[in-house]
């Protein structure tokens, strides 16, 4: 669990982080460089889940020894499956990060939210629903390793 206290916000008890595969931690299919790294660590705080749609095929390969929960979501309705995931999960206990229009919901469902721009870009909708926005994921990432950044950028 990772508790994290930010002025102004009630307190955060994180179980879950939910992650976006494609235009979030991959990009054109393959993980981006610095994310495995990043994700071994957290795994010893949170459960890592990874849900897409996986768009190129190659998700299943890339994330091959990484401790993380795979969920390949069904074509159709994207959106509302992420939402149920992380909804399922405990909203309140997971932080998800996501750059797409199929995880807006999904950032709003979740207790923590991050949207993530990086170089496919990012849903306006969904850059709007997040509690914080990044230019890269490994930038998101480091928010839950070195925590008093999120303090910093969240409190009133």
């Amino acid at each position: 669990m990772l508790r994290l206290e930010i002025p102004g916000r009630r307190a955060l008890e994180l179980d879950h982080l939910v992650l976006d595969y494609n235009g979030t931690i991959a990009a054109s299919g393959a993980l981006m460089d610095g994310v495995a790294g990043r994700i071994t660590q957290l795994a010893g705080e949170l459960t890592v889940h990874v849900v897409t749609a996986d768009t190129f095929g190659s998700v299943a390969s890339a994330l091959t020894g990484l401790p993380v929960r795979l969920h390949v979501l069904p074509p159709g309705m994207q959106d509302e499956a992420k939402r149920c995931y992380v909804a399922d999960l405990g909203s309140l206990r997971t932080v998800a990060m996501g750059n797409g229009r199929n995880d807006l919901l999904m950032l709003l469902e979740a207790g923590l939210s991050v949207a993530v721009m990086g170089d496919e870009g990012a849903s306006v909708q969904t850059l709007c629903a997040a509690d914080v926005a990044v230019r890269h994921i490994c930038d998101g990432l480091d928010l839950l390793l070195h925590p008093l950044r999120l303090v910093a950028t969240l409190r009133r």
